[in-house]
């Protein structure tokens, strides 16, 4: 192996720990910047001794002890060693909560880090950074090229993330069992943010991010080992692999390929088998939620041969569950969807309509009023539907799919199957 390929073997399998070891270090040490720059020396070690000696056994329990040794010197220079202890005993509790279940016994430092993260108290886009910083090993330039923001702007929200971890005091712990539902919804809610801005990325970059795709369903995969009980993480990462099942089929030429035209011999089966049985275990379980409700849409969906072949009315009574427990525009717009395949689109237009002001500033209102327009040969009302959403749409492949769409409005025509 090369020197170049072995570094890169080695960046590869510090990246792999990186989540493990950041949070390891900060329950020791109670320090988010000493953990990093302590990780960041132990790489540095590494990648001098490993390329001779090769890469140990068990990397990142190697990598815990080089960093631990690293922060402890800094600690010691700095002659802040009893302060930074106490602070971490503050930080870290080590009780366990019987909402854990089997995870009580056996606590990761990674869960707790997770919740720190996606605390309540830190702004949305900065538990999105700080995930994807301490457990995801994405770098800050990695991140901002991401959400489309310059390196320093990321830096900066990152650096008063952490600076607002310390200055309010936020524990390193996993909430107890009176905060545990909502604080589980927080940290989904994070990881799906992170899925939904690589499945369909905004800007002029590639249509689909599947660095941020990836390093999603890797967080859900860890949290859903870690938290193996609660049925809305089995969902949210059930969701996740149905969804990317698709990917592959998903954009052609450039262009974004509507779900009822993508080539069903390209989905990834394996994923589509892991996530039906995800959803099956949520439905034994009994406790539906939002994600489990998505993701049983989803296999709806991936469970169909053809297009013509899908159950719609299946589709549109998950979607009546979904908007019982969470009745907001984008549900309900996308509810509409569904009835257009089971009412007709005129049905559903007016439901669409009805959704006008709250979602005015929402591509996805707009090209799916175009499609309805369309197939009831309105294409004047159509045309001037793909204009509204092209406007607003800042993504490549789907911006091509509505300018080819609004280009094939030469006459009225109403044809089926319209919609995305």
């Amino acid at each position: 192996m090369g020197p170049a390929s072995s570094a890169a073997a080695i960046e590869r399998v510090f990246r792999e720990e990186y989540g493990r070891l950041i949070a390891t270090l900060v329950r020791r040490f109670g320090d988010i910047d000493i953990a990093e720059e302590a990780a960041a020396e132990a790489l540095l070690v590494a990648l001098e001794k490993w390329p001779e000696s090769g890469v140990p056994p068990n990397p990142g329990g190697w990598l815990t002890t080089t960093a631990g040794n690293r922060a402890i010197d800094r600690l010691r220079r700095e002659k802040v060693r009893d302060s930074k202890h106490q602070q971490a005993a503050e930080m870290y509790d080590d009780t366990p909560h019987e909402s854990l279940g089997v995870f009580e016994d056996h606590p990761d430092d990674r869960l707790r880090l997770m919740f720190t993260c996606c605390h309540p108290a830190l702004a949305p886009e900065a538990r999105i950074a700080l995930t994807l910083r301490l457990l995801g090993g994405l770098t800050v330039e990695e991140i901002a090229q991401a959400f489309l923001v310059p390196e320093t702007t990321m830096a900066q929200r990152i650096t008063r993330a952490k600076k607002k971890i310390a200055a309010a005091r936020i524990p390193y712990r996993v909430p107890g069992a009176d905060e545990l539902p909502s604080r589980v919804a927080t940290v989904l809610a994070v990881l799906f943010l992170v899925f939904n801005e690589g499945y369909l990325a905004s800007g002029d970059g590639a249509p689909v991010r599947t660095d941020l795709t990836a390093e999603a369903i890797r967080l859900a995969r860890i949290l859903r080992g870690l938290l193996p009980s609660e049925p809305e993480v089995t969902g949210l990462l059930a969701l996740l692999l149905l969804t990317e099942s698709r990917r592959e089929a998903r954009v052609r030429g450039g262009e974004l390929v509507r779900l009822d035209d993508q080539d069903r011999g390209g989905w990834d089966r394996a994923l589509i088998g892991e996530g039906h049985a995800l959803v099956r275990e949520c439905l034994a379980i009994n406790r539906p939620g939002r994600f489990q409700l998505l993701a049983a849409i989803n296999a709806v969906h991936t469970d169909a041969p053809t297009a013509e072949a899908t159950d719609w009315s299946q589709i549109a009574a998950l979607y009546d569950q979904l908007v019982r427990l969470d009745p907001s525009p984008i549900v309900r717009l996308n509810r509409a969807v569904a009835i257009a395949e089971l009412d007709g689109p005129e049905v559903a237009l007016a439901q669409v309509d009805a959704l006008g002001d709250a979602l005015s500033s929402y591509h996805a209102l707009h090209a799916t009023r175009a499609d309805l327009l369309r197939r009831l040969g309105r294409s004047a009302e159509a045309r001037d539907a793909y204009d509204a959403a092209l406007a607003l749409c800042d993504n490549t492949a789907e911006r091509a799919h509505l300018e080819r769409r609004r280009g094939e409005l030469v006459e009225p025509a109403g044809g089926p199957g319209d919609l995305t």
